[in-house]
């Protein structure tokens, strides 16, 4: 059996957390880990799987013979050590997405499969798509199956977690020091969110969701690649700690049986669901595998209760574990151009 070794820049994140545990579930589980990040985390004891490890730091040697890299930290961990890693063989997986707008990097998400260029040898990196813009092109793409979709408007609502552990431990800062009156920390978000509902932060904040909008239309274009509409975006922040949620609003260029609707989204990575009380939500999404999808027709003048072009979608995802299990996936992806299980 090959056994390859693998790098993660950034073991201590959030996200890291979660790729170490889908790693561990994965066909890539029996390899050789090693656990990296920056000064603050080394020396911590962690493990992926059975295996148990400290997180080292990033040394000069230490991409030698590692066969993938995920990068799942800061942005400037990723674009501090990304190169150092390519030099030395590894095949760079970039989570943090710093290096979506790199000469020859691709976006990408294999469960698709609509991809028009693969990664070769020459490709310096790999950035799994964000975990917004892929479901919502999950969704897309199985409703095109039951018809040409003709426009396509959606409204994010942003937990803390896609911003970091610092910013889940503000927002639940806030939220104990308004119940007891007190003054609110503001380092992170430079606003009050808890309890609050935002489209943009303070002038000081490191949160910025005009960056956040930016990513995932780059990322949904890229994998859109013009076989669907443009997509109108809208991301607001949401004073929750974890879990993605969208409205979806959906426009077909002709009327559609609700039923093929119904079966267009069904499927693998997707769950559709059926009663109005077991809603998609925030807290239903953690820990699943699937992006959950309620559908509601909106009727036409007609009152045509069996069809419809237009309708809304209520869909919730956990933002880390699907931004995990699509970086793994690029890996498994990418073992093509390792067949060996070596530095190439």
């Amino acid at each position: 059996m090959l056994v390859y070794k693998i790098a993660i820049a950034g073991a201590s994140s959030l996200l890291g957390r979660e790729l170490k545990e889908v790693l561990s579930e994965s066909p890539l589980a029996a390899a050789t880990f090693i656990l990296l990040d920056e000064d603050s985390a080394l020396g911590q004891l962690d493990q992926v799987g059975d295996e148990i490890t400290f997180i080292k730091a990033i040394e000069a040697d230490t991409f030698g013979h590692v066969d993938f890299t995920f990068f799942c930290g800061s942005e400037s961990l990723t674009r501090k050590h990304w190169r150092q890693a390519l030099r030395d063989g590894s095949t760079v997986l970039d989570m943090s997405g710093a290096l979506d707008q790199e000469s020859g990097v691709l976006i990408r998400a294999p469960w698709l499969g609509t991809e028009t260029v693969a990664p070769d040898l020459f490709t310096p990196a790999v950035v799994p798509a964000c975990p917004a813009a892929l479901a919502l092109a999950l969704v897309l793409d199985r409703l095109q199956q039951a018809a040409p979709v003709r426009f396509a408007a959606a409204t994010l609502l942003q937990p803390a977690s896609e911003f970091g552990r610092g910013a889940m431990d503000e927002l639940h800062q806030q939220t104990v020091n308004l119940l007891s009156f007190q003054g609110l920390p503001r380092a992170i978000y430079d606003a009050q969110v808890a309890y609050n509902l935002l489209s943009g932060m303070g002038e000081s904040s490191t949160a910025n969701l005009s960056a956040v909008d930016a990513r995932i239309r780059r990322h949904y274009d890229a994998l859109a690649a013009g076989r669907w509409p443009a997509l109108a975006l809208q991301v607001i922040h949401a004073p929750v700690f974890h879990g993605q949620t969208f409205s979806i609003a959906v426009e077909m260029e002709r009327p559609v049986d609700i039923s093929a609707l119904e079966e267009a989204l069904s499927g693998e990575h997707v769950d559709l669901v059926l009663e109005d009380t077991d809603s998609p939500s925030n807290l239903a999404a953690t820990g699943q595998n699937d992006v959950l999808v309620r559908m509601r027709p909106e009727l036409g003048e007609s009152r045509n209760t069996s069809q419809t072009s237009r309708l809304w979608l209520w869909a919730a995802c956990d933002n880390l574990r699907l931004n995990a299990q699509n970086a793994v996936e690029c890996a498994l992806d990418l073992r093509r151009l390792r067949p060996q299980g070596t530095v190439q």
